[in-house]
């Protein structure tokens, strides 16, 4: 269905396609008049409700209207919840990508994977590079971030200049040794910032976040004291992780194996790119663990969100091909868990325990004895409030939008905003949807699209819609009751008894007793008139249907999904 929205000549539209007030699927639209660019192309991950969806793509039916206009996508980094979506969006635009090197190696394995990898103009950006087209010219700085190469973005256009932040913090210690160029920020501001849109992820955390080499203490700390093998879950994109991980077991001497199919092709790709440092000799193949002492080993492995298939969750399970949890083993989950997922993963440290493992996870205070060091296994990628405030005291920007966060985080944000001297009516918490109109003197919602959760379940894009949902959801919860019938093809009489099957509905106990009454019920639905309405196939399963959810609600309070089937003969 057309937006029905109509751009005007001389006017900046930034349209947030996916990542306010909801974590994941971020994208972002910016249109003046001709021309279009975007930022980023991520999935977010499904809700409990949403039942067998893998995960979630953003609308771009308002992209596709205006898809002459397109410029190219520009990537900030290479997450899935910036990244994830363009195996489906790209067959449908044709338009070039850009991003820096370990992003575009990442997107392109991810599209070899859809045979779409030759079809795709790749174009890779550096922090000092810049793009022009005839309205837009975009540059790019570096960010610190939980993964290597993240860049934030200045786009230039005819009323000012627009900076997209990206995921960042502010690491004084980096791994990778690129730090924050605040020189670059502060000339920024000087140049004057008309619009910032800022990373809001953990606005609601006060204080300053941690750096990375943080976590490396806490495991060289692990490593000492540990007599057993060590199993570490985290992100497979967590570059700056797992080359501590690396380093701390070279120093201890033990052999790392890396498993799950993400963990194993992000090393090898970064590796590949120079972003990742392993010596020779220092990991071993999943199939060579037992050659080696349990205390000269280490596992680094995906899994860290509980994820029911995933590499950790097997082995917690006793299902993996390689490894099988025993008492002595040390496991670290160094991630903390995406809000929806708790439950996994609290399934899955419970599963570890159970096993005979030690755990150490975010949740614990665990001490290192004799130090007394509280054990940090995982830090935030994400800046907290000094420095979201230090960032925009730093841009000075005239107008603000907080992105990438829940609502929540937005508001909150918004407040920072306001703390360090940006006027109230200059700071907009929008939403996705929103059409936001820009100029050197308004910042104005003037148009919201109504957008909607395209859900990917296996091969298909789009086609569980919000109906296919409700019934998924009243089958979990009420189960489902298929009543078959044989009628003459003349008579609409009933020929036979009717089958009744259910599942998830009744137990087995009591089964017989009420499917027998059902049956009676719909025998003498077809008996006692019901052949003297029109005979209307679909007017007879709906009668059928109503007799039925009435029997079952006074007999048991319940209402099961049914599907009448109708035969003719």
């Amino acid at each position: 269905m057309p937006s029905g929205f109509k751009p005007l000549p001389h006017r900046l539209y930034v349209v947030p396609l996916g990542g306010l007030g909801e974590i994941g699927k971020n994208m972002t639209a910016f249109l003046f008049e001709d021309e279009l660019v975007l930022v980023d192309a991520g999935v977010m991950f499904p809700k409990e409700d949403m039942l067998g969806i893998d995960f979630i793509i953003p609308d771009i039916r308002f992209v596709l209207e205006h898809k002459e206009k397109v410029k190219g996508i520009f990537l900030t980094h290479g997450h899935e919840d910036h990244i994830g979506a363009l195996p489906y969006i790209l067959p449908r635009l044709d338009m070039p990508v850009y991003g820096t090197k370990l992003t575009l190696a990442l997107v392109q394995g991810k599209l070899r994977e859809f045979e779409l990898e030759e079809k795709v103009q790749f174009r890779e950006v550096k922090p000092d590079s810049r793009v022009e087209f005839s309205k837009f010219a975009l540059e790019f700085f570096p960010n610190v971030h939980s993964i290597h190469d993240g860049v934030g973005i200045v786009i230039e256009t005819p009323v000012g200049k627009v900076v997209h932040s990206g995921d960042f913090k502010f690491d004084q210690t980096p791994m990778n040794g690129m730090a924050t160029d605040f020189k670059r920020l502060a000339d920024l501001g000087n140049e004057g910032v008309l619009l910032l849109l800022s990373d809001s992820t953990y606005a609601e955390r006060p204080g300053y976040s941690l750096s990375e080499k943080v976590v490396g203490r806490s495991f060289e700390h692990v490593f000492g004291k540990s007599k057993g093998r060590i199993i570490i879950a985290t992100f497979a994109s967590s570059l700056p992780r797992i080359q501590q991980v690396v380093i701390v077991a070279e120093k201890h001497g033990r052999k790392v194996c890396f498993i799950g199919r993400s963990m194993v092709q992000n090393v090898r790709i970064a590796s590949e790119l120079g972003q990742l440092h392993i010596p020779n000799g220092a990991t071993i193949l999943p199939e060579e663990l037992n050659q080696f002492p349990q205390e000269k080993v280490v596992v680094l492995t995906t899994g860290s969100q509980g994820e029911p298939l995933s590499a950790l969750s097997l082995m917690a399970a006793k299902s993996h091909r390689f490894v099988e949890i025993i008492p002595g083993d040390t496991v670290i989950i160094s991630a903390t868990p995406i809000p929806g997922n708790e439950g996994l993963v609290f399934r899955t440290i419970n599963q570890l325990y159970r096993q005979g493992a030690e755990v150490i996870y975010t949740l614990t205070t665990k001490q290192d004895e004799g130090s007394g060091l509280s054990l940090k296994v995982h830090v935030q990628g994400h800046a907290g409030q000094e420095e979201l405030k230090l960032f925009m005291n730093l841009l000075r920007p005239k107008f603000f939008i907080p992105i990438h966060g829940e609502y929540r985080h937005l508001v909150q944000h918004s407040q920072l905003a306001r703390e360090v001297g940006i006027l109230p009516e200059n700071v907009l918490v929008a939403v996705d949807g929103d059409v936001v109109e820009v100029d050197e003197n308004k910042l104005n919602v003037i148009n919201h699209l109504n957008l909607e959760n395209i859900c990917v379940h296996g091969y298909g894009i789009g086609e569980v819609g919000k109906s296919v949902m409700k019934e998924r959801r009243a089958i979990g919860e009420e189960g489902i009751l298929v009543v078959s019938v044989v009628l003459g093809k003349e008579t609409f009489e009933l020929l036979g008894e009717p089958e009744i099957v259910t599942r998830g509905f009744i137990s087995a106990e009591m089964g017989n007793e009420v499917v027998e009454e059902a049956k009676k019920i719909t025998t003498l639905f077809f008996k006692n008139g019901a052949t003297k309405k029109p005979k209307d196939p679909e007017a007879l399963k709906g009668n059928l249907k109503g007799e039925l959810n009435k029997f079952f609600g006074e007999k048991m309070g319940r209402k099961p999904m049914i599907i009448p089937v109708l035969t003719w003969l």
